[in-house]
This record gives structure tokens, C-alpha cells and sequence, in this order.
């Protein structure tokens, strides 16, 4: 990866990369998901939980397909599929993650595909927020006043450039390899952090083995303190 420690600047992604969202969150995020889409687009149980899935696999976002092919109102989307009762209790990190985490040199900022208030519950309870620079929830990831979530290659240059640095400067650290790929392509270093990965496989769709690295992932971790390493 590019550049003296010093200026690196560090794209955290949230769930399942700084915490376990597969225990905290995924399974009522998933029915949620599938609750809304069956409600608002009239299918059965069964094409609401398959248009889920695709539209996740297909554009890294299950709210980028409702957007695209239905209409869906966004932030109607993510009030409705994240309220989330009991989240604070179940949410849970690794205190040494967040200790490397204050230790590494370099900016650092949370670029997450969830909505603001969920983002501010999860790091609440984590006691991290002051770690990072800034925090870009899905709300602000907006290109031309379209929303532009991972793993939009024109957010992520527009990231860059508002923080005035090239892109082969940023490293984003994020389980999902799709997002990955999209950093990969636009020059951005790449770290798939797998800590929650296997478990992830049965919360939510990833198309990927766990053992080998695809080639736009220059590191694969399992904790954060292997990014102090250099």
C-alpha cells in the first residue's frame, strides 16, 4: 500500500468490519428488508426475500435495485428497515481492535452503507466515534444529488477529492469484496477484513471463499492490529 504511514487516510467500513452485525443486526435488517419489500411492492414472502438477495448481489445494495427498478423512496427505505429494538444490547467488538484502531497512524474516517442512526447507536455503544475524522453515513455518499452508496466508484473518487488527496492515499478496510473491487478499481488500497466473514456467509450473500484473496485485496486481516504492521 502507497505512502508513509503518516499520510495514509484510513475508510473504516461499520458492520462486520469494526463490529459482530451478523449477532447484532443482520437477521432483523434481513426481515425488515423482506418485510418491506413484500408490504410495499405487493409479492409473496418468497419473491420479497429473493428480490432481497439479488438486488444485494447484484448492486451491493438492496436499496440501490428498489431505487432503480421500483421507485422506492430511500429515506422512507431505511427508516422503516432499521428501527432495530434491543440493537444496543446485542452489538459487540474487540476492545484490542479499537485500541490498534487508536494507534494507527494516519487519517481516518467510518464510510458506511447504513443510515446515520443506526451508524450513531452502533458507535454509542462501541465508544469509537472520536476515533475518526468523520463519519459518511449512507444519507451524505450523494453524487449530483444522487445517492451513491457502496460500491459506487463515482462516491468513492468524490471521498477522495473532498479530502483533498489522490486516491491511491485511501485504504478502505471492508468485509464485502464487491466494495473492494469498486476502491480497487478508482486506485485505492484494499483490506478485506474477515473477523466475522464465515458467519456472515448465513446472515448475508457473499460470493466469495474464505481462504484465498481475490487480486484487487492487497491484505486480508482478521484483526486491526495487523494494519500497525506497515
Amino acid at each position: 500500500m502507497s505512502g508513509a504511514a503518516h499520510n495514509r487516510v484510513w475508510l473504516f467500513d461499520l458492520d462486520n468490519t469494526l463490529h459482530d452485525a451478523s449477532h447484532a443486526a443482520f437477521g432483523q435488517l434481513n426481515v425488515g428488508m423482506t418485510d418491506y419489500i413484500e408490504r410495499e411492492l405487493g409479492l409473496s414472502r418468497a419473491e420479497a426475500d429473493a428480490l432481497r438477495r439479488r438486488y444485494w448481489l447484484r448492486y451491493g445494495a438492496t436499496l440501490l435495485g428498489l431505487m432503480r427498478h421500483h421507485g422506492v423512496d430511500a429515506a422512507h427505505f431505511l427508516e422503516q428497515t432499521h428501527v432495530l429494538p434491543g440493537l444496543e444490547e446485542r452489538v459487540r467488538g474487540h476492545a484490542h481492535d479499537f485500541a490498534a484502531l487508536a494507534r494507527l497512524p494516519g487519517r481516518k474516517l467510518l464510510l458506511t452503507n447504513a443510515p446515520a442512526r443506526y451508524t450513531q447507536r452502533v458507535l454509542g455503544v462501541l465508544g469509537i466515534a472520536h476515533l475518526f475524522e468523520q463519519v459518511i453515513p449512507i444519507e451524505d455518499m450523494r453524487v449530483f444529488g444522487q445517492l451513491r452508496p457502496k460500491p459506487d466508484t463515482r462516491m468513492l473518487r468524490r471521498v477522495a477529492a473532498r479530502l483533498k488527496v489522490p486516491p491511491w492515499r485511501c485504504i478502505l478496510v471492508e468485509d464485502t469484496l464487491g466494495h473492494l473491487k469498486a476502491a480497487r478499481s478508482v486506485g485505492m488500497g484494499t483490506v478485506w477484513m474477515q473477523r466475522f466473514a464465515r458467519r456472515t456467509r448465513v446472515a448475508m450473500p457473499v460470493a466469495s471463499r474464505m481462504t484465498l484473496a481475490p487480486p484487487y485485496v492487497d491484505r486480508r486481516i482478521v484483526r486491526l492490529s495487523t494494519l500497525l504492521r506497515g
